[in-house]
């Protein structure tokens, strides 16, 4: 396929690990966590990625890769999507759930288990919360009460 042909990932994947790189100092992930996202290439390699993305030199990156950093790139936008406060999404990534795909870990946990599969599981999670599925209620929501027809006003 065209979307997976060298002369693109070649211009995907530069740009792709630079964004992935601040996603991954804003949720303060450790190296080992940063490999693990990125389905564990050897520290040599991952270290000359970041060196060649950092001077601005061109990489390429295998379709897993690429998908991993897209993954990541999806749920950073979903947690910007339910989270006004960055500090709010941090905290949500790192905080044990109980929702059934989380089973009492962080969401983060998953993120970080090695596995597309746990990626993905987030970005689903998230995706389904934003498009209005559930999601375990918040402060805000405990709060809520519903709207009244006083409520409602009519310019």
């Amino acid at each position: 396929m065209k979307r997976f042909a060298p002369a693109n990932r070649r211009r995907l994947s530069a740009p792709g690990l630079r964004t992935f790189l601040a996603i991954a100092d804003l949720w303060e992930l450790i190296d080992e966590e940063r490999l693990l996202v990125l389905g564990m290439p050897s520290r040599s390699t991952y270290y000359s990625w970041v060196k060649a993305v950092r001077e601005h030199r061109d990489i390429t990156l295998n379709v897993d890769r690429l998908t991993r950093i897209s993954i990541v790139l999806g749920v950073h936008q979903a947690l910007g999507n339910l989270y006004l406060a960055e500090r709010d999404a941090l905290e949500w990534l790192k905080t044990p759930h109980r929702a059934p795909l989380f089973g009492g870990r962080s969401p983060m946990d998953l993120i970080t288990s090695g596995s597309q599969d746990g990626l993905l599981s987030v970005r689903r999670f998230l995706d389904a919360a934003s498009g209005g599925l559930y999601m375990q209620p918040n402060e805000i929501d405990q709060a809520f009460r519903p709207y009244q027809e006083a409520d409602i006003v009519f310019m």
